[in-house]
This record gives structure tokens, sequence and C-alpha cells, in this order.
């Protein structure tokens, strides 16, 4: 293993960075040591994985010209590539990205999220080598896991970061989390943090159950889990948790969000419910991110 990571390490070194993209990437990060003192060294002692290696802004490197123009870039740039893991074998691979939040004024939030997201990668990392050699002592097999990042909304007041993990040999489940960072206030928002009490709990779980019902009246390819086996009987399903996977969208909806299996046949893979503000707006603290 510490073979395969001086390796790893060599080849992240070795891989060249578009010019215009290194030279927006070292002034975010210029910009940011002089008003915070520099949100990498949150990271320092977090291991030496902790390979430094910007794969990507989500920007192309002309764009990222265009920002290197502006007096701060670093504010415009929200999320990050900070480190990627890699093994490329005949019956092994995996793609583990770790993204990094940049740029948030609460550098406390900005250190704890930045290093839970890596620390979830390095153990994802650790057991998938750790699994891969055990199939190489009882005889081979083929093992696969990656995992990455997706910016679900980016706008002015909200910022949701969703990161998933998906088994990529045999039966391919896939989970996602989810971050909600009140972009204004310098906060993580939490789905009980919403509301004024657990009621929340019923009203989202029994909206979300009328939605399958529609879905599978109307639709005969989808299908949730029911009592029966002919998957027409009475839905089999528990109410939501406490915290629930969840995220604001771009239009200022709650999205509730399943893990593949969790709620349906495998076929339907994650799947997330928009819930309609009115069936929830008198249990809401307020209207302040859910319109």
């Amino acid at each position: 293993m510490n073979e395969q990571l001086e390796q790893l390490k060599d080849k992240y070194k070795s891989t060249p960075i578009p010019d215009e993209l290194d030279f927006v990437v070292k002034k975010a990060i210029k910009q940011s040591k002089k008003r915070h003192g520099g949100w990498m060294k949150s990271l320092v002692g977090v291991g030496a994985v902790a390979i430094i290696f910007v794969t990507g802004i989500n920007a192309s490197p002309a764009f990222a010209k265009a920002l290197s123009d502006l007096p701060l870039v670093g504010s415009l740039v929200k999320v990050l590539t900070f480190t990627e893991f890699k093994v490329d074998e005949e019956t092994a691979n995996a793609d583990i990205k770790v993204p990094a939040i940049t740029n948030l004024e609460n550098k406390t939030l900005e250190a704890s999220l930045n290093n839970k997201y890596l620390q979830e990668s390095k153990k994802l990392y650790s057991d998938f080598t750790a699994e891969m050699e055990e199939l190489k002592k009882n005889g081979g097999g083929h093992t696969g896991v990656e995992s990455g990042y997706e910016v679900k909304t980016d706008n002015d007041q909200i910022l949701a970061i969703g990161r998933y993990v998906v088994n990529t040999v045999g039966s391919s489940s896939t989970t996602f989390k989810y971050d909600t960072i009140d972009k204004k206030n310098q906060i993580l928002i939490t789905l009980p943090s919403l509301f004024k009490d657990d009621s929340y709990i019923k009203l989202i779980s029994e909206n979300i159950k009328e939605q399958m019902r529609q879905q599978m009246k109307s639709d005969p390819d989808k299908t949730y889990w029911t009592k029966d086996m002919d998957g027409k009987g009475e839905l089999d399903i528990d109410p939501i948790k406490k915290d629930q996977s969840f995220y604001i969208n771009n239009e200022g909806k709650l999205v509730i969000s399943f893990d593949k299996y969790e709620v349906a046949p495998g076929y339907m893979g994650v799947v997330e419910f928009i819930i309609p503000t009115h069936v929830i707006a008198d249990a809401l603290v307020s209207n302040a991110y859910i319109k």
C-alpha cells in the first residue's frame, strides 16, 4: 500500500496544470492567506495522503483566464478538487475525488467541512486497498469504487454540495451525502434547523408517499417498495429520518434524497423528491431558505 501511495504521489506531482488555471488557483489562495491566514493550514497534519492536486475548478482554462482579471477571483471559486486517489488495475479500480470549499469567511466551518471530506475519502481509499489486498490473498476477484461530488445549488445565498460513493462491482450500490451552506450567514443548515419541531417528519413522509403513489400510477416503469410482491399494494416505506439527506435547490425548494435501494429497487437508483412548500409552510421556522 505504501508503494502504491508513493506512486500515486509521483503521478500527481508530474501532472501538468494549465498555466492560466494555475495562476487563478495561486491568486485565490494568496488572497485567502492575506485575509484569513490560509485555508490549507487547517489541513496540515491530517495525513501524508493529502496531496495538493488541483484537477479543476469547474471551469475551462479560458474561463479561468477570464476570472484571473477580476480583483476578487477567490470569491467566485466555490468548490474545487482538493486531491484525488486513483487505482487502475486489471481487477481493481478506484477513482476518489475529494472536494474542498474555498473562500468562506467562517474559516472554522470551512476547515471542518474540508477535513471531513478528506477523512471520508481517506477511509474509503483505505477500505478499498484493504479489500483489494484481501482478494489477492484469496485467489483474486474484482473490486471497484468511485467517489466524487456535485454542486447541486450555487446562488447568492445557498451552496449545496452532494458527495456520492458508487460501488462499481456487483450490485453497484450508490450513496449520497449533502451539505447545505448559508453563504450569507456562514452557517451549515441542518434539516431540523429549518423547522419549529419534529412535525416535519410526518408532513414530509406523507407527501413523499403520495408522490410515490402518483408516480407509480402514471409511470409503470417506476416502482417503490410495497408490502406485497406485485408492487401494487400498500407502500412499505418508513418515515424519513430526522436528519434525512436533503438539500435546498436553486428555486428555494426542499429536496429529500434516498440512496439506491433505500426506498426502491436498484434500477431506480438514487431518488429525490421536491417537497411543495405549502405542505411544510406551517412547520417552517421562517421562509428565509424555503420559498
